[in-house]
């Protein structure tokens, strides 16, 4: 099975790229599932309803979170409602789940929402609940096993990888919006540190680029808006997993704006 995983969507340039581009290369390249991180779908911060809809129009089938989770009020009712799912490290009486089930030509796959420690809300430890869930999901014979970390240490990520390789079958990074070079499959894990925003690209992190420069040169602080045009930038890995749930081939794609895709292969070892 093929599996398409889009990093951070940033605002309406995000979803106008997805909308313009995804459908075409789900062809290009068979995908039969395809998984997105929504947390900044909506200017920016969490998701409305309209704009879960729009998503998942353009054939986006399930949508992942982070701490922005819960930044729009209405998806407290959303999660009953539409396939999203919340970091599972959130306590257990919050609104949504962490894991998503669902059937794959026949194979049962879990994709599992993981939020790190550094710099974000307080959560439970995500390395010893993800270890516990892991397990469970075994028990029950599912070996297909997708988990978006949402993270902003790197060493948080790399540490999930050298944790969970042999157990997994993919490990992807959200949060950071910068996309990193290290697309690798390792012991059959698909593995990257972070896939990258979907959004503008000639700003801050998807964002116009005044007020964090303002914070950078000043301390003072200001709200963070979304450009109404802006150079633009498409992000996904592309993932190949064999019956046992075994990563067998990855690739990066980037598009920019208009121009024709462009396709890195990952490194395995």
């Amino acid at each position: 099975m093929k599996i398409a995983f889009i990093g951070d969507i940033v605002g309406k340039p995000g979803r106008l790229m997805l909308k313009r581009h995804l459908k075409r290369v789900q062809q290009e390249h068979y995908i039969d599932f395809t998984i997105a991180n929504y947390e900044n779908a909506s200017h920016g911060f969490g998701i409305t309803e309209k704009n879960c809809i729009e998503l998942l129009s353009y054939g986006i089938d399930m949508m992942t979170g982070g701490n922005h989770s819960f930044d729009k009020k209405e998806i407290l009712d959303l999660f009953d409602k539409y396939p999203l799912i919340r970091p599972i490290n959130y306590p257990k009486d919050i609104a949504g789940r962490g894991l998503y089930k669902t059937t794959i030509l026949g194979k049962e796959v879990a994709v599992i929402n993981l939020m790190g420690h550094y710099t974000m809300p307080m959560v439970d430890n995500p390395f010893t609940m993800i270890v516990q869930e892991v397990k469970k999901l075994k028990e029950k014979n599912i070996q297909h096993i997708i988990i978006d970390m949402h993270a902003e240490a790197s060493s948080e990520k790399n540490a999930l990888r050298q944790m969970l390789k042999e157990d997994v079958s993919a490990i992807l990074g959200t949060h950071t919006h910068v996309g990193t070079d290290d697309l690798q499959i390792i012991d059959g894990c698909c593995y990257v540190t972070d896939v990258g925003l979907t959004g503008c690209r000639d700003g801050v992190i998807g964002m116009d680029d005044s007020v964090p420069i303002k914070r950078f040169l000043t301390s003072l602080g200001g709200h963070y808006d979304i450009p109404n045009q802006c150079k633009s930038l498409l992000q996904m890995i592309v993932f190949e997993l064999d019956d046992n749930g075994c990563c067998i081939d990855a690739q990066k794609i980037k598009i920019y704006d208009d121009k024709p895709k462009i396709v890195t292969k990952a490194w395995i070892d």
